[in-house]
């Protein structure tokens, strides 16, 4: 290394104590963007590898499932999961036992059953499919604690917790809801597990188990020892090697056979990473770009007495990144200490609102720590490479006079690219108004970014147009002290606009985000209630509902007709329409032609013949696959089913849910509980409806766990799955604003800071600490106001095209959002300048003209 390069090398590191304010607000951003990437990289991670620890089949080696997904007819390595159990067909146990170095299979079926104690069915875990033949109580293993295992009708045996809870012990009586249905056991037992199960676990014995299983002629899982001296990671991939068609899982990963979920939540968990890391990265790209721009801008002086001095640009250059760089690498140890913690955090939070299962692990290797400190490294050099030209090249005069007097202009090449993005910005909106509800975030949402990108390109010329264009309206707000504030603000406006590009960044993605799925979720809500006529809904909640509990409601006075009804999704696999990664609802209801639950219009066909093996198609679905009524589709169902089923019917569904329509029995067969959800229910033309919801609640009060209602509870599984979707916005919504605030401080305090002397001057001319801390106000105020209109007006590039797109035409969503956002940017403008202000100001003003610096 030359004397020359380490004499830059030198200066670069010797400076940085003179600049604490400048270097803490490059250190924040990128400490705080290197620990969001790196967080994202471990929710990435984790969706690849859907590690879950088994607990209830722990001491089975090999775990064998069903068909993990539906293969993509024209895919040849995609797979789609399924979004219910798919069983293991009986005639394959033999296939896996005959397997050389198998030891012992043992099968595993799981229903819907929970102690009830005082008229309440008893919850354990995250499910309800708690029942099991005793046979498969070696899988945990569960040992007895107190009397003995099931060898009859009518016993069954407790897991200590859930005995515990209910408050029973061996030889007691207990009832029982199996599959919806109320029913009374003697306990023969007590077991305990050989480690902690977060489930229940009722074990019955092998007949009633065989009478409560849903699912005739496969079993749910299969739980493999291998024999004696037999490897169980070479005996997996023998048996997968013979039988393709089966899941076969060793180590954690047999924790997604465990737990109903963990498969089909990898594309919500690697959406979640990628729109998330994908957001970090232009914030903090934004961000770290406009705190160096602005440091660099607050030391043009300095930097052009370098060069008159006899520093070459390259020089003057390179000290400018080995600052920054030193910086940056300090943030980013940092930020690898921080993003460990802040990706527990998110992962854990996203589990707790049912973005991901319970069980789902959370996992973060060497990957997601590499790849967030390089990415934040790159960021911080790029930043700084291309802040440090202007200063560098400008000629020593010319650099002096523009530290003097700042330019307010930008390049033509930065211009040009600040229209760039305007126009990519409209783009993307106009192209959302086109897609379907469902893809339409896809473009909408980015349009927010590219917006917020424009303006950090364009943000001085915007600030001085605003100062122009609205300088008579401003001083008629803010008093004869705002002349000062607006002169300021024009002569800043570089500073200003580093201010402002992040506050408006997090206003648009805050109000883009919020308001784009608010608007989404009630166009879809609005849609799925108006596929059915209903006049009141009864709700199992423990497990699913029985026939005695149909035929009890079809019976109350006043019902026309009583519809069990079961959700579920699936495709239509031939004819294939080549859009299989993305699997249609599917609903199942008795939809005959008299009073029928059913609200959707039938345009042709006739839902009579919705019976037996049947479908009834959304007929733009139809009309993309060439089918009509009469002819025979392929669909494969949730549990990897595949139905041959008749067309009965083409439906006028709406555009923004449609529905493939089946017979409640032949769907509800293919779910994991094999039961419908609920019961739609439509009153007959001269019965009041309220009085009919009065009569079915009294009618199921004796019904453990179920629940009667109006319409309104139609809405409540889609509304789970939407209020998830609706969190995860929240999530970045506040996270946005957040890292926009540490910026926006940071900014805001390196640029008061800096304006020390000019502060001095103006108490010498008379000024006293109030009035210029007044003037600052105006100022910050002035920012945040200008912040709020570009974010909103952004927002509006994807919201408006989303309500267009869903057919809604107008956003919709709750004002206190709005409210909100506008109250956190303030409480981050003003209180910082004040107090920035404060400190600016402590010095006496003759000492502070003494001060370095502008």
């Amino acid at each position: 290394m030359s004397n020359a390069r380490r004499a830059v090398y030198r200066l670069a590191l010797a400076s940085l104590r003179y600049r604490a304010a400048a270097s803490l607000a490059t250190f924040t951003a990128v400490l705080i963007g290197c620990s969001l990437l790196i967080a994202c990289g471990g929710l990435f991670e984790s969706a690849i590898r859907l590690n879950a620890t088994p607990q209830r089949l722990a001491a089975a080696p090999i775990v064998i499932g069903g068909s993990g997904g539906f293969k993509l007819p024209d895919q040849e390595s995609e797979t789609v999961p399924y979004t219910e159990r798919a069983g293991v067909p009986l005639d394959a146990i033999n296939k896996i036992t005959a397997v050389q170095g198998v030891g012992r299979a043992v099968p595993d079926v799981s229903f819907s059953a929970a102690v009830v104690k005082d008229g309440t069915p008893l919850a354990g875990g995250d499910t309800v499919l708690s029942g099991h033949d005793w046979a498969s109580s070696v899988l945990t293993p569960y040992s007895l604690s107190d009397g003995t295992e099931p060898r009859m009708p009518g016993q069954v045996v407790l897991d200590h917790t859930t005995a515990g809870n209910a408050g029973v012990k061996a030889g007691d009586k207990v009832d029982i809801v199996v599959n919806g249905q109320r029913m009374n056991f003697t306990v023969s037992g007590i077991a305990q597990p050989a480690q902690t199960v977060a489930a229940s676990a009722l074990f019955f014995s092998s007949s009633d188990a065989r009478q409560f299983a849903k699912h005739p002629g496969t079993v749910d899982l299969l739980g493999v020892f291998p024999a004696e001296g037999v490897d169980a990671q070479e005996l997996a991939g023998r048996i997968a090697g013979q039988l393709p068609e089966l899941t076969v899982l060793t180590d954690d990963s047999r924790g997604s056979a465990e737990f109903v979920g963990v498969d089909a939540s990898q594309l919500p968990l690697i959406l979640l990473a990628g729109v998330f890391g994908g957001m970090v990265l232009v914030v903090m790209a934004l961000v770290v770009s406009a705190t160096i721009s602005l440091s660099i801008r607050q030391r043009q002086q300095e930097l052009a007495l370098l060069r008159a001095t006899g520093g070459t640009p390259k020089q003057v250059h390179r000290m400018v990144i080995v600052e920054t760089m030193a910086v940056a690498a300090l943030a980013v140890v940092g930020g690898i200490v921080l993003g460990s913690v802040m990706g527990n955090l998110i992962f854990s939070l996203s589990a707790s609102r049912g973005v991901v299962p319970a069980a789902l692990e959370f996992r973060q290797g060497i990957i997601p720590f590499a790849g967030g400190a390089l990415v934040a490294l790159l960021t911080a050099f790029v930043s700084a490479w291309f802040s440090a030209l202007p200063a560098a090249r400008a000629r020593p005069i010319q650099a002096l006079a523009e530290a003097a007097i700042p330019p307010v202009s930008v390049s033509a090449f930065r211009r040009q690219l600040a229209k760039l993005f305007a126009l990519g910005t409209a783009a993307l909106a106009l192209l959302t108004m086109f897609m379907p509800a469902e893809t339409a975030g896809a473009t909408g949402g980015p349009a927010g970014l590219t917006g917020a990108i424009a303006v950090g390109l364009a943000g001085p010329e915007l600030v001085t147009y605003v100062i122009t264009r609205f300088g008579g309206t401003i001083r008629r707000f803010a008093g004869p002290r705002a002349d000062l504030a607006m002169i300021n603000a024009r002569a800043r406006a570089v500073a200003f606009a580093a201010v402002l590009t992040p506050i408006t960044l997090a206003v648009a993605i805050a109000l883009g985000n919020v308001y784009s799925q608010t608007t989404r979720g009630d166009a879809a809500v609005s849609d799925y209630t108006g596929q059915f006529k209903v006049d009141a809904v009864v709700s199992a909640g423990a497990g699913g509902v029985a026939p005695d509990l149909l035929k009890q409601v079809s019976e109350t006075p006043g019902v026309a007709n009583a519809s069990g009804m079961v959700t579920s999704l699936g495709w239509i696999e031939e004819p294939y329409d080549g859009m299989g990664s993305d699997p249609t609802r599917t609903v199942g209801i008795n939809a005959n032609d008299q009073a029928s639950v059913l609200g959707t219009p039938v345009l042709s066909g006739s839902l009579k013949d919705l019976t037996g093996d049947s479908v009834a198609v959304p007929e733009s679905e139809a009309n993309d696959l060439g089918i009509k009524v009469g002819d025979q589709v392929t669909l494969r169902l949730g549990d990897g089913a595949r139905v041959k089923a008749k067309v009965a019917a083409l439906l006028d569904s709406p555009s923004g849910f449609p529905s493939l329509v089946l017979p409640v029995d032949l769907l509800a067969a293919h779910t994991t509980t094999g039961l419908p959800s609920q019961i739609l229910v439509r009153a007959k033309p001269d019965q009041d409806a309220s009085d009919l919801v009065a009569a079915i609640k009294q009618r199921v009060n004796g019904w453990p766990g179920v629940t009667a209602g109006d319409d309104s509870m139609l809405t409540e599984n889609i509304s789970a799955g939407l209020d998830v979707e609706t969190w995860i916005n929240y999530l970045l919504a506040v996270l946005a604003i957040a890292y926009a605030a540490i910026a926006a401080v940071n900014m805001l305090a390196v640029a008061v800071l800096a304006r020390r002397r000019e502060f001095a001057v103006q108490r010498l001319a008379g000024a006293d600490w109030r009035q210029v801390r007044q003037m600052l106000l105006i100022e910050g105020g002035l920012v945040a106001v200008v912040a709020l209109v570009l974010g909103t007006v952004i927002s509006l590039f994807t919201v408006i095209p989303m309500a267009v797109s869903v057919g809604s035409f107008i956003p919709s969503g709750p004002l206190w959002v709005f409210l909100a956002v506008i109250i956190a940017v303030f409480l981050i403008v003003l209180p910082v300048s004040s107090t920035a202000a404060k400190m600016a100001m402590k010095r006496k003003p003759i000492e502070a003209i003494a001060l370095p610096g502008q």
